[in-house]
């Protein structure tokens, strides 16, 4: 069993002006001269952490990590509810990885990234396709009506009535038939304390729900104000407008990267992003090497979506 490399600090780091008004902070760890690899973070609206750097041999691999619009330590932040997200779409988040990419001299690079993280890299690798060496995805997320209709709406609830209850709460029973308005309302409403609880019901249920095994340390660290109103703010921006893609977009826009060496890793039991989305890309592009861990959720830290993700960028690392 693989587990993660160690601890690892940037060896340069910096923040990236990508125009309106927009910082967005970005960092490299491990070798210079190592295979340029980008790790695409997940929510939208989470940032990345320092146990993202540890999923690559830090020996091999020039590592690029950074905070995507209005997160993390990007800059203006989404926790001041005056940030208007209006330029922080996905093909404005496609633009920054270009604009970083070419900051960084880096003429290819793998592609890497987790649940949210694999919609954008799909986005990018369908957009730019002659900059990606290869494409590892994890935790296989659309953003189709369904998917968020399950995990967002009442689906997800016949799993978890308990925590279900919680997410609820700060909504009106009469305006529960739309929660993606519902939750919008508050989060972009003048009321401060409706617009923090609404952020905390809506981080904590994502939270609490995307590992296999309960671990309560997680939850309460996306109840700090700060971030919950970020992470909840991005990402019901980003659903309510179905991620800015068309119908079946990243689906149907496979015939652009078939040929791209990709590895595609689900958890048979990720309540989160549901492995029928995983099943239906697996369809549509059965030259991908496709992987089901039958013992795990969404959280790439569980142990059989680790050692998937590091065998496979150990392999990558030599080709």
């Amino acid at each position: 069993m693989k587990e993660f490399y160690p601890p690892i600090e940037p060896y340069d780091s910096g923040m990236l002006d990508v125009g309106d008004g927009n910082l967005v902070y970005w960092e490299v760890c491990g070798n210079p001269e190592g295979k340029p690899v980008v790790m695409l973070h997940g929510g939208p609206g989470s940032g990345c952490s320092p146990t993202h750097r540890r999923q690559f041999d830090p020996e091999a691999y020039r590592i690029v990590l950074f905070d995507q619009r209005n997160c993390g330590r990007s800059e203006p932040h989404a926790s001041d509810p005056a940030v208007s997200l209006e330029t922080n779409t996905t093909w404005h988040l496609v633009a920054d990885m270009e604009l970083l990419r070419e900051h960084l001299g880096i003429e290819r690079w793998q592609v890497f990234g987790g649940s949210w993280g694999s919609a954008l890299a799909l986005a990018y690798a369908q957009t730019h396709p002659e900059r990606v060496t290869e494409l590892v995805l994890r935790g296989i997320f659309t953003l189709r009506p369904a998917e968020l209709a399950w995990f967002y709406q009442g689906g997800a609830s016949f799993i978890f009535p308990d925590l279900w209850e919680s997410y609820l709460a700060p909504i009106p029973e009469e305006e529960r038939d739309d929660l993606q308005a519902a939750f919008h309302r508050r989060l972009e409403g003048p009321d401060d304390k409706a617009r923090v609880a609404a952020a905390r019901a809506w981080a904590q249920w994502e939270a609490a729900t995307i590992s296999l095994l309960p671990d309560p340390g997680r939850v309460e660290g996306f109840a700090a104000e700060r971030e919950a109103v970020s992470f909840a703010r991005i990402e019901n921006h980003y659903f309510r407008n179905g991620g800015f893609f068309s119908e079946e977009q990243l689906i149907k826009g496979v015939e652009r990267i078939r040929h791209i060496p990709t590895v595609i890793i689900q958890g048979r039991y990720d309540i989160c992003t549901p492995m029928a989305t995983a099943w239906d890309l697996h369809k549509a592009w059965p030259e991908a090497e496709f992987h089901i861990v039958d013992d795990a959720g969404h959280a790439f830290t569980e142990p059989g979506i680790r050692n998937l993700l590091i065998e496979t960028t150990d392999r990558f690392a030599r080709s």
